[in-house]
């Protein structure tokens, strides 16, 4: 008896690790020290020297069921950006910038190719968030997780100089509400969507085509997490100061909005602002979703939101168009009760 008859075959693991190498190099910062298989990742923190006051600032998450859809395609290599997007985002919607990275793999056997592809999507929104991916871990897992199938999370670590915190305490009635838009459902509400689309999750079910998305379902749904990193560094290199931002996760409008304000402020944020996505649309209709509970659930095609002052819309539009983004003017805050109204 030996491990690989187990079921752990650590060959493939060596394997994996090379194949995977080039990704992890393409991701690096002149922060990083050391190479690539060390026990753990070494970063420098000269660069903080420059603030009055560092604060580190970390997220963690993982990608959830959207993991099925993965499966079901044989398509492993964007689950990886939705895996950073969900830290990274939220470090950047504090005021930071996101310096690494690190995943975890587990798996029901250890397919190199596999592996690699995974990984290949971690470091590509690590490239995306200016992270680097300094470490991980891919855990072979025999009669834990069923062969074909794995999990995904993730762990970021980002800075910032407390004077450039943003977490709400200048907020004000008359601030307005700017969405970027999102790039679909993103990696929330998954359990729902499988429940909703359950006879479509088969290779030919995803692969249909619906000329009202464009595309095919599965690449609908598969879309990759958007990462805001970017476009919210731009805005505050316009010299606009971010006085709140909520990164718009599970829970949707309702959880997310309030977790930006202070008391005695509320968010109006008004529905016909944008045009909502089309695969919302039909997630709502299919599943005899309620309104609310949409936006209860789903980011529902604003996938993160700032509050600046009147006089620096059009700076911040403009800066986050810069990076590609597609902001628009959602809402405004107003003196009340904390929360959000939805009109």
């Amino acid at each position: 008896m030996d491990y690989k008859k187990a079921g752990v075959d650590i060959e493939a693991g060596y394997k994996s690790v090379e194949l995977m190498k080039k990704h992890v190099m393409e991701t690096m910062r002149p922060e990083v020290l050391g190479g690539i298989g060390g026990f753990s990742g070494a970063f420098s923190l000269e660069a903080v020297k420059n603030m009055e006051h560092p604060v580190l600032l970390s997220g963690t998450d993982g990608v959830g069921t959207k993991l099925k859809l993965a499966f079901i395609m044989d398509r492993h290599d964007t689950v990886g950006i939705d895996c950073v997007a969900m830290c990274v985002n939220d470090v950047a919607c504090a005021g930071g910038e996101p310096l690494f990275f690190l995943d975890y793999i587990a798996c029901g056997k250890n397919t190199p190719e596999k592996i690699a592809a995974i990984v290949s999507g971690v470091a590509n929104g690590c490239k995306q968030s200016g992270a680097a991916l300094v470490g991980g871990e891919t855990a072979e897992m025999p009669g834990f997780y069923p062969e074909d199938e794995y999990d995904l999370a993730g762990f970021a670590v980002g800075v910032v100089d407390q004077k450039d915190l943003i977490d709400g305490r200048d907020l004000r009635a008359g601030d307005v509400l700017i969405g970027m838009a999102s790039s679909g459902v993103h990696s929330n509400g998954f359990s729902l969507v499988r429940k909703v689309f359950e006879q479509e999750l088969t290779k030919e079910g995803l692969n249909t085509y619906y000329d009202e998305l464009g595309k095919t379902l599965g690449e609908a749904l598969l879309a990759p997490t958007k990462i805001y990193v970017k476009a919210l560094k731009s805005v505050k290199a316009a010299g606009v100061r971010i006085k709140a931002c909520s990164h718009i996760t599970g829970g949707g409008f309702y959880e997310n909005i309030p977790r930006m304000l202070k008391d005695g402020t509320r968010a109006v944020i008004k529905k016909d602002s944008y045009e909502i996505p089309a695969i919302f649309r039909m997630l709502a209709a299919k599943g005899e979703i309620a309104e609310e509970m949409m936006y209860n659930t789903y980011n529902m095609g604003i996938g993160m939101v700032v509050a600046v002052d009147p006089a620096d819309v059009e700076r911040t539009m403009d800066a986050i168009k810069a990076e590609g983004e597609t902001p628009y003017v959602i809402g405004s805050i107003q003196a009340g009760e904390k929360g959000v109204t939805l009109c």
